[in-house]
C-alpha cells in the first residue's frame, strides 16, 4: 500500500516539474521523483541502489539544473 502511494507522489511530482513556469521550481521538482524512486528501491530491499538513487536523483541532478538555470537566466530590461 505505501509502495503505491510513492508511486503516485513520483508520478504527480514529474507532473508538476513538467507544469512548472518557473525553471527553477521546476528543477527543485525533479528532486520529488528522485526521492521517490529512492524509498521504492530502499522498499524493494536494494539500499545500494536506493543510496546511489537518493544521492543522484534527489541531489544531484536537481542542484546541478538549477545551477544550470540560475547561470542562463535572460534580463528582460533592455
Amino acid at each position: 500500500m505505501i509502495e503505491l502511494v510513492v508511486m503516485i507522489l513520483a508520478v504527480l511530482g514529474c507532473i508538476l516539474a513538467i507544469m512548472q513556469r518557473d525553471l527553477l521550481k521546476a528543477a527543485i521538482l525533479t528532486g520529488i521523483n528522485g526521492a521517490c524512486v529512492a524509498f521504492l528501491f530502499q522498499f524493494l530491499l536494494s539500499p545500494d541502489v536506493a543510496l546511489t538513487q537518493a544521492i543522484v536523483g534527489a541531489a544531484i541532478i536537481p542542484v546541478f539544473l538549477g545551477l544550470a538555470v540560475y547561470k542562463t537566466q535572460r534580463n528582460d530590461e533592455s
